[in-house]
């Protein structure tokens, strides 16, 4: 039987990153592995020139967007599987009028997002960085700074979820040891589902008065764009910490570093609005705030998503059902 074609778009200097040998080894046993010629990802022009005859297409960062003119060159495709955090910007109309599937290897992100978040929030209650620079520059435990940064536990403390979103439920799970009171802002989240997760689902205001941690989990749309406002953070706990490994834009910056500039709270950004944050930002400059460049997620080794991406195909070729579908109903509720 002949097998079904299978094109891989991003990109040949991507490979080693994005695909272990099981990876291939799996996809090249199913499939006729169709590639993408260049050494970065392929261009929607490129697309159109690939994807004539293709069953499934597996794609990634930087790939052109599958638009009405590559879908209808895309003559056979079935399934688009994808290796990053978000679909948006990749798929068009186009994809859900034909009825083509749209899978994301991007959860496999939500568990290095998680564990980065924890770090965060352990040195975050610590005042790990603060005291460290106090430490540098000569001090001890005997100052003001000491006062103000004491050093505190993550066990038995309250966190705050903005969004119950696949990051968020890992980071709920990876607490369990620390025996924190959780809260969850999440509209979508039935009070029935927050008690088996474990938490108490809260609005937002009350989630920024009562957490010590406030960790941000929810996509950016219209909805939530600055959700994160003025408001929302005046009303934070002093000594609180502020975490954003989700997107920039659900934090008002210019209310976040008036609010900095008054040393009540402490930020770790991962992620800002704009990214990078302009060379005179003060979010360069503030002592209490931490910007990391986009990082909390895997960069160098991403194996894991290849591993996923081609499951997927596997799963689809064999009429199996996947292990994370994405529909045209979920894309204002998923990053």
């Amino acid at each position: 039987m002949t097998k079904p074609k299978v094109a891989v778009t991003i990109g040949r200097s991507h490979y080693d990153r994005m695909f272990s040998a099981r990876a291939w080894q799996d996809l090249e046993q199913m499939a006729t592995v169709v590639h993408h010629e260049g050494d970065e990802p392929a261009s929607r022009e490129e697309l159109i020139d690939l994807l004539p005859g293709v069953r499934a297409c597996i794609t990634s960062w930087g790939v052109g967007q599958l638009d009405a003119e590559v879908i209808a060159a895309a003559d056979s495709l079935e399934l688009m599987s994808h290796m990053g955090s978000s679909i948006k910007r990749f798929v068009s109309d186009s994809v859900w009028d034909r009825g083509i599937r749209v899978t994301s290897a991007g959860i496999t992100l939500a568990r290095d997002v998680a564990e980065t978040t924890l770090g965060l929030m352990i040195v975050g209650r610590k005042r790990i960085w603060p005291l460290g620079r106090h430490v540098a520059a000569g001090g001890w435990r005997d100052s003001p700074v000491w006062d103000q940064w004491d050093a505190r536990e993550l066990a038995r403390s309250t966190v705050g979820l903005v969004g119950a979103s696949n990051v968020g439920r890992h980071v709920i799970e990876l607490l369990t040891p620390f025996q924190t009171n959780i809260l969850v802002a999440d509209p979508y989240l039935a009070d029935e589902e927050a008690a088996g997760l474990g938490v108490q689902r809260v609005e937002l205001h009350e989630l920024a008065t009562r957490a010590d941690i406030v960790s941000l989990h929810c996509p950016e749309n219209e909805h939530t764009r600055h959700i994160v406002d003025a408001e929302v953070l005046s009303a934070m706990k002093d000594g609180a910490v502020l975490i954003n490994t989700a997107r920039g834009g659900l934090v008002d910056e210019v209310a976040l570093i008036g609010e900095l500039k008054t040393g009540r709270i402490f930020a770790f950004l991962d992620v800002t609005d704009p990214e990078p944050p302009t060379i005179d930002s003060p979010l360069r400059q503030l002592e209490n705030v931490v910007v990391t460049p986009h990082i909390a997620g895997c960069v160098e080794n991403c194996n894991r998503m290849g591993e996923l991406a081609v499951e997927e195909v596997r799963r689809h070729m064999a009429g199996e059902p996947a292990v994370y579908e994405i529909r045209q109903d979920m894309l204002d509720r998923i990053a």
